[in-house]
């Protein structure tokens, strides 16, 4: 099957609109199919499983984040600034797009052993697994990590880093750090990703 087909892509347009007005919970086969205006067994022709499917959504709002941090990252920018601004827009892509951050993260559900055993391979031609978009971004952290600390080893850094973010992220849109910190959305998130730059990078020394 032609892995740009339009039917294909207008299949992934339905369902990134359904996760990002609905959430995750709204992502079924044959909801999706309604809303494309197909059959319910039209998605099968691309995607052979629901897990293919919400992979290629997931994907792409990997590519929207993507943009996003190279959208934020100012040229000629320290890589300590960098890894603010990479913060910030982490943090503000998950509160602004709740349902598709939700999804995104989910490989143990998309990028599973389980769900790479499934036929995927003989139904058509190769599909990038949804680690293939996640890894680099992950690189990109690692990199800027390495410029700020030479003292050690920067994907354990960086790996706390990024949970420590996403931990801000969950608990903000829950409404507890706001709850319990009493602050303003904007100052809030962005005090707190100063405050995890400092617990893992150390103090700025500018």
């Amino acid at each position: 099957m032609d892995p740009h087909h339009p039917l294909r892509e207008r299949l992934i347009d339905v369902g990134v609109e359904l996760v990002l007005t609905e959430g995750t919970a709204a992502l079924g086969l044959r909801e999706i199919a309604r809303r494309a205006g197909v059959s319910h067994g039209a998605p099968r022709r691309y995607f052979p499983t629901h897990h293919a499917l919400l992979s290629a959504i997931a994907r792409r709002g990997f590519a929207d984040l993507g943009g996003r941090f190279a959208a934020a990252t100012a040229p000629g920018s320290s890589p300590r600034e960098q890894l603010r601004a990479l913060g910030c827009a982490y943090v503000g892509y998950a509160l602004e797009r709740r349902g598709m951050f939700e999804l995104m993260f989910r490989h143990d559900l998309l990028d599973s052993e389980a769900t790479q055993n499934t036929g995927e391979e003989a139904a058509g031609p190769r599909q990038p697994k949804l680690r293939e978009s996640t890894i680099p971004l992950f690189r990109l952290l690692v990199g800027l990590v390495s410029r700020c600390r030479s003292d050690a080893d920067p994907e354990v850094v960086a790996g706390s880093l990024w949970a420590n973010l996403h931990g801000v992220a969950q608990l903000w849109a829950w409404g507890s750090l706001p709850l319990v910190l009493e602050a303003g959305r904007a100052v809030g998130v962005e005090r707190l990703v100063d405050a995890a730059l400092v617990a893992h990078l150390g103090p700025d020394p500018a």
